[in-house]
């Protein structure tokens, strides 16, 4: 277990079950920003023990401590085994925080979902009295299948838990801390950063022109002067296409892949980056398609160093997502910071944060999408992307968090 410093007296008790990747995130931020902090966490290993025991754990650790005011924790702790055992710490306010649910994890098979690891989280809902979501489509998602969920207990089902949890329920976008990339980004996106796409876009038929910002023509003129500068570098690399998310089913691969290949066979330029964490069990196809897609790899696997995921990314023209699930979505917003145009699936999180113009509903669409950039790169790098991903920024939600926080807040 690792315990941060903390005040004389501290008011917020910050917990988390699995401190690794995007949860140990979200708490370094908090126990850095936020005053007052007691913080208690567990390594990010063998998630399915952390969700079963952590609540004892943390039971017999945690102090007794007068001055507490606020608990904060993510669901994969057993909150209601907490308080349980934990008498004292049910007086507090209680904030519940989902990066994720485990009533709608895709799994191979139906019959192989835990059914308790769904359940903790429902239990936990109801002692809490504030629960928190990601996104939308994470709460909907939660709420709206929690009925069909129970359906499962052989008889004697608990009715209407939906209706208990639903007005304690918030949407707080997860915070990401965006770095300053302005340095490593390639010409074209400096200038793109800048200016804007002037009426690139709306030409290249990106964007309609209710989209389009008003631009004088003495600013027109600028901007295209300093783009076609910028772009005479670039007007002879193919399109560099990437691919940052974790080596497992869930995200997909197959059909990344499969449309890779079909631009191959076309006989389409490109260059593609496969990057994000592998685990033990790694797709077969990204084995297969390393052979066949090796003229066209700049990059392949994890990249430890935070500079260097940046730099590829700033480097590459677009981001695609083909996830069968996603809560949220850091890596797709992290590269979008870093000038990538995004394709992703028109379903899950990525209508609520991605306008029309970068979604697909079916894989032909996003084979045809690609075809296009790979004959006109330019088109993507022309264009400024409407997304203003400081509303995702840790600046941003701060004082949101804040006021989440205190003993007196929502």
């Amino acid at each position: 277990m690792q315990q941060s410093e903390v005040s004389p007296t501290p008011r917020v008790l910050l917990l988390e079950a699995f401190y690794g990747g995007s949860h140990k995130q979200l708490i370094d931020l908090l126990k850095e920003d936020i005053k007052d902090c007691s913080v208690f966490t567990l390594p990010a290993k063998k998630w399915h023990w952390r969700a079963r025991t952590a609540a004892l754990y943390f039971s017999q650790v945690i102090p007794t401590c007068p001055s507490y005011r606020v608990l904060f924790s993510s669901s994969v702790l057993n909150l209601c085994e907490l308080v349980a055992l934990r008498p004292d710490l049910a007086s507090l306010k209680k904030v519940l925080y989902f990066h994720e649910n485990q009533l709608v994890y895709p799994v191979r098979k139906d019959q192989d979902r835990d059914f308790q690891y769904g359940y903790n989280q429902v239990l936990s809902c109801l002692v809490s009295d504030v629960v928190v979501f990601n996104s939308h489509f994470n709460m909907d998602s939660f709420l709206s299948s929690i009925r069909s969920f129970m359906k499962k207990i052989p008889d004697h089902r608990p009715k209407d838990l939906d209706q208990l949890i639903h007005p304690k329920c918030l949407v707080l976008s997860y915070p990401i801390q965006f770095p300053d990339v302005n340095s490593v980004l390639p010409d074209h996106k400096q200038v793109r950063r800048l200016y804007g796409s002037a009426e690139t876009s709306q030409a290249d038929g990106i964007i309609g022109p209710q989209d389009q910002q008003q631009t004088s023509e003495s600013d027109l003129r600028t901007i295209q002067t300093r783009v076609s500068g910028a772009e005479s570098a670039e007007k002879e690399k193919p399109l560099h296409i990437v691919w940052p998310h974790r080596w497992e089913h869930d995200k997909n691969p197959e059909l990344f892949f499969n449309t890779l290949l079909k631009l191959k066979e076309q006989q389409l330029s490109f260059h593609v980056s496969v990057l994000g964490e592998t685990f033990t069990q790694v797709p077969e196809i990204f084995s297969s398609s390393r052979r066949l897609l090796e003229a066209n790899i700049l990059n392949w696997g994890f990249v430890s160093s935070k500079d260097q995921y940046l730099q590829v990314l700033c480097d590459a023209d677009v981001v695609v997502s083909t996830s069968k699930h996603e809560f949220f979505g850091v890596a797709m917003l992290e590269a979008v910071h870093c000038g990538c145009f995004p394709l992703c699936p028109k379903r899950l999180v990525y209508p609520e944060i991605f306008p029309e113009p970068y979604l697909y509903s079916t894989p032909e669409q996003l084979c045809k999408r690609l075809q296009e950039f790979c004959r006109r790169p330019g088109v993507v790098r022309r264009h400024a992307v409407m997304v203003d991903t400081a509303l995702f920024s840790w600046t941003f939600l701060k004082p949101q968090f804040q006021t989440l926080l205190t003993a007196d807040g929502p």
